[in-house]
């Protein structure tokens, strides 16, 4: 037993598996599963990643010359984070819809980070439907 601890493969292996453990720890949850971000209103990086989402949008909407649908961003209500490669964050904005400064309607967007390569993408934006 002894000499398959010293073994170069299980230390590798251990080493690995307490690498994956301590990664999945500091992201709050398990590889493929979602959690609950607490306390988003305050919460300064997911606040800016809801702006984003809006931005990119709006950036979207006048590139199909569809300015009249713009949302303005209100604040981020509600989020959860998923690690997958890199983390997708889950997000339910609240925005107002067109110039009028009307009321707040909640809007559904899945933007994905990867801080190594220092990208953000917007994956979907949408009027939610709950």
């Amino acid at each position: 037993m002894a000499a398959l601890i010293r073994s170069p493969a299980v230390i590798l292996a251990i080493l690995t598996i307490s690498a994956c453990i301590a990664c999945t720890a500091s992201y709050g949850g398990l590889v493929g599963g979602r959690s609950k971000i607490p306390d988003v209103k305050a919460n300064k990086k997911v606040q800016d990643l809801g702006r984003f989402s809006v931005e990119e949008h709006n950036r979207m909407l006048r590139q199909a010359q569809k300015e009249e649908e713009q949302v303005t961003f209100v604040e981020v209500v509600e989020a959860q984070q998923q690690v997958v490669s890199g983390i997708k964050y889950y997000m339910k904005i609240s925005a107002t819809q067109g110039g009028d400064g009307g009321d707040s309607r909640i809007f559904e967007s899945v933007v994905v980070v990867k801080p190594w390569l220092r990208s953000k993408q917007l994956l979907n934006f949408a009027p939610s439907t709950q």
